[in-house]
């Protein structure tokens, strides 16, 4: 009976290599031996970029009248969550670790009522003239901003979901136009 041969060193590195080099050319943030780096954006043009993200925090239609109304014990909580999701924009760079820090040109934070749901539709726009993109922005504004909510009425109601966090649309750059689709 045959004995099985053991892989040499030799075979079992080099397709760990090839696949870490392929996978290094389609994932920019990381370099060809594997491990994480930050992308080098020196070379890029500076161009207006835009991205837009969602979010949706589904509640009880009686925590969501009370929200629409003003009265929840914290106070304002559109209020809060749109100056949060703003804040986080801006501060996306330090959450993520792989982020460049962007001098972001504008912030917005829309949050309107969905009573068929019933909840509330987080929708952050994010806009920079860089060399790169700001998704991760737009996307993080849009979760703090329901994060923000729900810390906010969580003594009214702890069942609330955060969902549904997405990229809808971002543009500039040379990827182009993305729209989600739905």
């Amino acid at each position: 009976m045959a004995r099985a041969r053991k892989p040499t060193r030799k075979t079992t590195k080099r397709p760990a290599k090839k696949a870490a080099r392929k996978a290094a050319r389609i994932l920019t943030h990381l370099a060809t031996s594997g491990e994480a780096r930050m992308v080098d954006v020196s070379a890029k043009s500076a161009t207006e970029r835009e991205a837009i993200a969602e979010g949706r925090i589904t509640m009880s239609p009686a925590t969501l009248d009370l929200v629409m109304k003003g009265n929840a014990k914290k106070g304002d909580v559109l209020g809060a969550a749109r100056i949060a999701g703003i804040m986080a924009a801006k501060r996306t760079h330090n959450l993520i670790p792989l982020c460049h820090p962007l001098a972001i040109s504008k912030v917005t934070v829309d949050i309107v009522p969905d009573r068929k749901t019933p909840g509330l539709v987080v929708t952050a726009s994010v806009k920079v003239n860089g060399p790169t993109g700001v998704e991760m922005e737009a996307l993080t504004a849009a979760a703090v901003a329901c994060l923000t909510i729900y810390d906010m009425v969580k003594a009214v109601e702890r069942g609330m979901r955060i969902e549904g966090i997405r990229l809808i649309e971002k543009s500039g750059g040379k990827s182009g136009l993305y729209r989600a689709k739905d």
